[in-house]
């Protein structure tokens, strides 16, 4: 029994959290881990997560995380796939609440927080990070298909560079005990909306490269947002769809979240190390897959963000 398992068993009841703005492997890795508990242990078990994109509910019990604070206090708050406790938001009340911590991460920028701290810079995913804690012939059918819906969005469907056989191996496994392949990675990696199509093919008209052809960008608004009735929800798969492009090196895409804030993601294919990036910007993230927010002209952003590129490309 490691100690992660231990601190599970010894509080009555567990928070969960995870990072703002929740994609697929923070989704996957805490509603998991949340299946793993109310299947094997008799807690009291809570998630809080912001508002996350709606085809994620199709995992057993997402549709119990709750998306606003509340007065609840918790003897064991854990904390997925978050290199940085400010990345919380307005839940790290629970962590600060908590008698005691843990976090589980992949991240190579975390910062090394928590009571319990496991952070397995190997792992391709939160959610590989967990199952390795975890003890396999415990998880069922409902932790397996988390986990294994984390393991798809932060490999991309295995294609990322960060797909090894350890990421392969574990995906195999979780399929063995129920993870449904052709529902996880049609239902909430493929599936788009009408209004996340015409979100993305705003971004693409919009699209500009740089440093011949090996960088790509794309800016929104919220005006071009209010154009097609999306909202930040819309935006997965963006910065994916700009990576592949022929002869691109690195992307970025930003959107507008203020006045004149913006969130960056940042996407490299081979030679760029975005994270550096990202963290030197309060973000962080992967070698390959990173991003922070920035606050400025947009244009200025921009450029900005290519020199620090264009640097790395140039070395």
């Amino acid at each position: 029994m490691n100690d992660f398992i231990r601190e599970i068993e010894a509080a009555d009841s567990i928070a969960i959290l995870g990072h703002i703005r929740p994609d697929g492997d923070c989704v996957g890795s805490t509603v998991g881990l949340y299946n793993y508990i109310v299947s094997n242990y008799n807690k009291k078990v809570q998630i809080y997560l912001e508002e996350f994109s709606k085809e994620f509910l199709m995992l057993k019990n997402a549709d119990r995380i709750k998306h606003e604070t509340d007065d609840e206090t918790y003897e064991l708050c854990i904390v997925c796939d978050c290199g940085d406790l400010d990345r919380t938001g307005d839940f790290v009340k629970y962590y600060e609440n908590a008698k005691r911590t843990i976090c589980v991460d992949h991240h190579i920028s975390n910062t090394g927080f928590g009571d319990v701290c496991y952070v397995d810079v190997d792992a391709c995913s939160a959610a590989e990070a967990i199952f390795k804690l975890l003890d396999a012939d415990r998880i069922n059918t409902d932790t397996a298909e988390c986990l294994y819906m984390g393991i798809v969005h932060d490999t991309g469907v295995f294609k990322h560079g960060n797909t090894t056989f350890n990421a392969m191996n574990t995906a195999g496994i979780l399929i063995e005990k129920g993870a449904r392949p052709h529902v996880v990675i049609d239902e909430t990696f493929y599936k788009k909306t009408f209004v996340q199509n015409k979100l993305l093919g705003l971004a693409l008209t919009k699209a500009v490269l740089f440093a011949d052809g090996k960088i790509i960008n794309s800016v929104l608004t919220s005006k071009d947002f209010e154009s097609v009735g999306a909202t930040s929800l819309d935006t997965d798969g963006i910065v994916d769809q700009l990576r592949i492009t022929e002869g691109v090196e690195t992307a970025f895409f930003m959107y507008q979240t203020g006045t004149d804030t913006f969130k960056i993601s940042l996407r490299a294919n081979n030679i760029v190390d975005v994270s550096r990036i990202a963290c030197s910007h309060g973000g962080g993230g992967h070698i390959k897959a990173a991003g922070f927010s920035m606050t400025g002209d947009p244009e200025v952003i921009v450029a900005a963000i290519v020199d620090e590129i264009s640097s790395q490309l140039d070395m």
